[in-house]
């Protein structure tokens, strides 16, 4: 995820070199507000994020701004992001590479695009990350400014949080084993599974213990299933049952995921039945 390099970040940062001046008896320059508002944020109700690979997820907001802002300038930035805690004063934010990508709508509102960015084998998260975020947007006019030391007091700034909410979830795997095969009708079939999801601690899928999955079955030459029983999965995430062979079809596990950890579904084992 990119650093949030906002005027935000700059201002910190000046701030703190204000205050340490031994001149210094005002107060530091602060960047005013924005005549700007942000509406229609969207994005997708969950993020599935694994062990190694990137995963970006778009987004997208109406940008409304007043006439005396300068929205299509070179220097005017914007972008949407994930918070976490309080809006004012976030525990974690999560971003994208790059800023949001906008055209003209009307003469003062743009629409916007962009991406949030998540990179799990550079530890972007941790298992704590996993749940809801909030969503923000925010925009930045640098006026003319030079961006690595502007004259704050020309800049203009304005965000915008409680813009709705989002999942991180880490991402799962379920795979189905129905034996033997083939089977006479009347024998017993065992079905085995193993359900893991991803750890961002340590960019591996472990079992994942005590969680309820379905056992389901379809007919051959039919793409309807149906459920026959709820299994538990074991400390180590294996799942077993067995079931009496009675025609043609294929097997596989559905789960349907909690607040943490994305739903999945195996791929169907089919089973001859002689």
């Amino acid at each position: 995820m990119r650093i949030r390099a906002t005027v935000a970040a700059v201002t910190g940062a000046l701030a703190l070199s204000a205050f340490a001046a031994p001149a210094a008896h005002a107060a530091p320059a602060t960047p005013y507000t924005m005549n700007v508002s942000f509406s229609n944020l969207k994005i997708a109700s969950s993020i599935k994020v694994g062990t190694t690979s990137k995963v970006s997820t778009a987004y997208s907001y109406t940008l409304t701004h007043g006439t005396d802002v300068k929205a299509t300038a070179a220097d005017f930035f914007t972008d949407a992001y994930l918070y976490r805690g309080s809006f004012a004063d976030p525990s974690a934010t999560v971003e994208g590479d790059d800023f949001a990508t906008c055209k003209v709508a009307t003469s003062t509102t743009l629409t916007c695009t962009g991406t949030i960015d998540v990179y799990p084998s550079d530890g972007d998260l941790t298992a704590a990350d996993a749940g809801k975020w909030s969503l923000a947007a925010e925009a930045t006019a640098f006026n003319g400014q030079n961006l690595s030391k502007p004259d704050l007091s020309k800049v203009g700034f304005k965000d915008q949080g409680a813009m709705g909410t989002t999942s991180l979830l880490r991402y799962s795997k379920l795979t189905t084993d129905a034996a033997p095969e083939p089977v006479k009708k009347g024998k017993t079939i065992t079905v085995t599974g193993t359900l893991t999801r991803a750890s961002w601690d340590y960019n591996k899928y472990y079992g994942y213990g005590a969680q309820s999955v379905q056992l389901q079955f379809a007919k051959k030459g039919s793409t309807t299933w149906s459920t026959l029983k709820t299994v538990k999965t074991d400390a180590n995430g294996k799942l077993k049952t067995t079931v009496t062979a009675s025609v043609d079809g294929a097997f596989r596990y559905v789960y349907a995921g909690v607040s943490t950890t994305a739903a999945v579904t195996s791929g169907g084992d089919a089973v001859d039945v002689q």
